[in-house]
C-alpha cells in the first residue's frame, strides 16, 4: 500500500517548536492513536518525573522546553506528557534493524511493525544544542538521525528481559544528537545514561570514526572491532549472556552485511545494499515486527541524507547542509510503498481505485 511520511522543520525556540508539533499532531490520525494508547501507557509503566527532569535538563535543556510546548499545545498535563513522550522507564517490542557505517557514511534500515511507526521526518535547529535531522518516534524521540556536527546514530533491539529504571532507545538517540559532537562523546554519554532495555547503538561521525555500544540496564560497553556493521545481538564477551536464546537470524544478517560491505564504496552503494530486497537485508516481514519501513543513509561529511520509504524504493536526497545555511525545506511528504495494511491508517494509505 502507498504511504506518506510527514516532513517537518523547525528553527529557534524549543517551546514554540513543541507547540508547532502539537498543532500538527492534532490534525493527524496518529494523534487519535496516541490518545487511545494513553490508557495502556498508564497501566503498563510509571515514570520517575524528577529523575527524568534531572537527566534531560542536564543533557538537553531545550528538549525539556519542547516537552512543555507539547503539553501546552495538546492541552495535556505536563506530567502526562513526560510520562507518554519523554521515554523514561518504558517497555519495547522486538525489531530487527541493520546498519552499515564507515568512511563518513552511516546507513540504517528501520525494521518494525508499521502500526507503531510515527511517520514523521524532522529537521530542527534549536537555540542551544545541536541541530539535527532524522526520523521521529514518540514525537520527541529519534529512531535514527544525524546532527550538524556530522554525528549519526541508530539503535537495534537486543532484549527486553530484566528492565530497570531508565530511558528508552528513541529518547536516548535524541539526547545523543542534541548534545554530542563526535563518536567518543556519544560513547561516553551512552555509558553514563540509564538504559531501560537492552539495545545496540551504532554510531558514525565526520572524522570517519564508528562505534557500536552494547547497552542494557546492567551497563554499556563499547564493542572492540565492530567491523562497520550492526544488527540485533551483543557481541562483546561480557555482554553475550544477555542475548536472547535465538540469535541465529541476527548473526546471519551480520555476516551478510560484512559480505556486502566489501562492495559498498559510496553512499549510493550503501543505500542499494540496504534497501534492495535482492541483497537479502531489507525485509517485508511486517507482521512479524521486522519489516523494513525506511532506509536512511547519512553522509556525515557532506551533511546529506538519502531516504527510501519501504523496500526497493526510489531514493530521495535531502541536503541538511543547505538547510542549516537557511535554505527552504520544500519537502512536505516522503512517499513510498509497503506490502502490508494492518494498523497503517495514520500513514495516509491511499487505497487503489477499483477498475
Amino acid at each position: 500500500m502507498k504511504i506518506s511520511i510527514e516532513a517537518l522543520e523547525g528553527r529557534g525556540d524549543a517551546y514554540q517548536f513543541g507547540l508547532k508539533q502539537a498543532e500538527r499532531l492534532k490534525q493527524t490520525v496518529l494523534y487519535h492513536k496516541h490518545v487511545r494508547r494513553r490508557k495502556k501507557s498508564i497501566r503498563r509503566y510509571t515514570t520517575d518525573f524528577l529523575a527524568t527532569k534531572a537527566w534531560i535538563q542536564e543533557i538537553s535543556p531545550d528538549l525539556w522546553a519542547e516537552l512543555e510546548g507539547l503539553s501546552e499545545g495538546l492541552g495535556w498535563r505536563f506530567e502526562d506528557i513526560v510520562h507518554e513522550y519523554a521515554g523514561y522507564q518504558q517497555s519495547w517490542i522486538k525489531s530487527g534493524c541493520s546498519a552499515l557505517m564507515g568512511e563518513g557514511i552511516y546507513g540504517r534500515n528501520y525494521d518494525y511493525h508499521p502500526k507503531t511507526y510515527d511517520g514523521r521526518f524532522v529537521m530542527y535547529q534549536p537555540l542551544s544544542g545541536y541541530a539535527s535531522v532524522g526520523f521521529a518516534q514518540r514525537i520527541i524521540g529519534r529512531m535514527d538521525g544525524m546532527n550538524e556536527k556530522g554525528l549519526a546514530i541508530g539503535y537495534h533491539f537486543v532484549n527486553r528481559i530484566s528492565p530497570e529504571d531508565g530511558f528508552i532507545c528513541c529518547s536516548i538517540a535524541r539526547l545523543v544528537l542534541d548534545s554530542c559532537a563526535s563518536v567518543p562523546e556519544a560513547v561516553k554519554l551512552l555509558q553514563e545514561i540509564p538504559h531501560r532495555h537492552s539495545f545496540n547503538y551504532s554510531l558514525a561521525d565526520s572524522d570517519g570514526r564508528t562505534a557500536v555500544v552494547e547497552a542494557s540496564a546492567k551497563g554499556a560497553v563499547e564493542l572492540n572491532h565492530n567491523g562497520g556493521a550492526c544488527t540485533n545481538h551483543f557481541r562483546a564477551e561480557e555482554k553475550q549472556r544477555e542475548n536472547r536464546h535465538m540469535t541465529m537470524e541476527s548473526e546471519q544478517r551480520l555476516r551478510r552485511l560484512f559480505e556486502l560491505k566489501k562492495t559498498a564504496a559510496a553512499q549510493a552503494g550503501t543505500f542499494e545494499l540496504l534497501n534492495s530486497t535482492k541483497h537479502k537485508i531489507a525485509k517485508k516481514e511486517y507482521g512479524n515486527w521486522s519489516g523494513t519501513i525506511h532506509t536512511a543513509v547519512y553522509d556525515t561529511t557532506n551533511l546529506q541524507v538519502t531516504i527510501g520509504i519501504g523496500t526497493d524504493a526510489v531514493p530521495v536526497v535531502i541536503s541538511f547542509s543547505d538547510w542549516l545555511k537557511g535554505s527552504r525545506f520544500i519537502v512536505k511528504k516522503l512517499r513510498g510503498q509497503i506490502e502490508f495494511e494492518d494498523g497503517m491508517e495514520h500513514l495516509g494509505i491511499q487505497v487503489p481505485e477499483r477498475s
